[in-house]
């Protein structure tokens, strides 16, 4: 009688824990995109999927391409891109109405994100948007990731 093979000893999760770990990561991005505007921390996003804070923030990465912060912060720079657009909120209102809790970490990410600071965001899509429909507008002005997840160049042997 054999032990069997170092192969069929593995660490790695098998393909029904994988995908166990999908559902679970697909929920905490929907509760993320519901939730952008409630005081959200990794935390309790990996509470509520019944995994480790650390076992989350990697798996979330592997899934989709960056860290469940940095997607709830996407999330609300996008809001907060829309209610800018609007033009009937101030700066600090539109912060605090989509989940910031300081003002200077908010300019900084939008600053990051979009690549100018929300009053000018401001000034310059009340200009650029005039007259298009709210959806077009949305695509047309939707942040693109410049720094926090990078895709790898393929690498030529």
């Amino acid at each position: 009688m054999g032990c069997g093979t170092i192969s069929q000893v593995s660490s790695k999760p098998d393909a029904t824990q994988r995908l166990g770990d999908l559902a679970r990561l697909r929920r905490v991005r929907d509760r993320i995109d519901r939730e952008y505007a409630s005081p959200l921390d990794v935390e309790a996003l990996a509470r509520g999927a019944h995994m480790s804070a650390g076992h989350l923030s990697r798996e979330f990465r592997l899934a989709y391409g960056e860290s469940p912060y940095s997607y709830l912060m996407t999330r609300r720079i996008e809001r907060a891109m829309a209610l800018l657009r609007r033009g009937d909120l101030s700066v600090t209102d539109v912060c605090f109405t989509v989940g910031c809790s300081s003002l200077g970490t908010f300019s900084t990410r939008f600053t990051e994100l979009v690549g100018v600071p929300p009053s000018v965001y401001r000034r310059q899509a009340a200009q650029a948007t005039a007259g298009m429909p709210s959806c077009v507008a949305k695509q047309v002005t939707r942040p693109i990731r410049n720094r926090e997840a990078r895709v790898a160049e393929p690498q030529l042997a």
